[in-house]
């Protein structure tokens, strides 16, 4: 009866502490488990953070462009603006000067008319110039292209004579082309027979 009994204790012995590993070892898959959750979480966490500095990073820097962008935009339109405004005051400053008919000869009046131009061009060294011949529209056109040529040549040289530079200048001629009046009167013939200056402020 005492043996019996004995057997009895060693099996509940023994069912309890396999019921207690069983136990422990459940706990300790249920920790492990936890553990690579949170793990997981961790690393999803860590990779949001990054991938929001990035967009951040990215963000900033495309603002930045577009701003720089922004900024280059405005000062090329600044500094087209002044161009624009200064040729325009360089045509307003420089005045054109006449000729008698079929001559090419500087006549005193537009001898006064070439030192203000001069005096505005050699004040405005940038100032690139294009020194065109016109004639009115008697003779024929290869004449008048001619006779265009030589009072463009004459104003230029006139010009080079009070100090501006050659280099600076350029000389074209459209004949009977390109009349300001198109009147058939010699009032009319005496304004188109003239020198103008076409100025650039670079």
């Amino acid at each position: 009866m005492k043996r019996n009994f004995t057997w009895v204790g060693i099996i509940i012995a023994l069912v309890f502490a396999l019921s207690m590993f069983g136990c422990a070892e459940k706990k300790a898959l249920v920790q492990e488990g936890a553990s690579q959750d949170q793990q997981i979480a961790a690393d999803k966490a860590a990779k949001d953070k990054a991938a929001r500095e990035e967009a951040d990073r990215l963000a900033r820097e495309r603002a930045a462009r577009e701003a720089a962008d922004r900024l280059a935009r405005e000062k090329a339109a600044k500094e087209q603006t002044a161009k624009v405004e200064a040729a325009g005051a360089g045509e307003d400053a420089v005045k054109d000067i006449y000729f008698d008919f079929d001559k090419s000869n500087i006549r005193p009046d537009a001898r006064e008319v070439l030192k203000a131009n001069a005096d505005y061009f050699l004040k405005n060294s940038s100032a690139s110039i294009v020194v065109e011949g016109h004639c009115d529209e008697r003779g024929t056109a290869e004449y008048n292209m001619a006779l265009g040529q030589r009072r463009a040549q004459e104003a230029k040289k006139y010009l080079v004579n009070l100090g501006v530079k050659d280099s600076k200048m350029k000389t074209i001629s459209y004949g009977k082309e390109r009349p300001v009046d198109n009147g058939h009167d010699e009032k009319a013939w005496a304004k188109n027979r003239r020198a103008h200056f076409a100025v650039t402020i670079k």
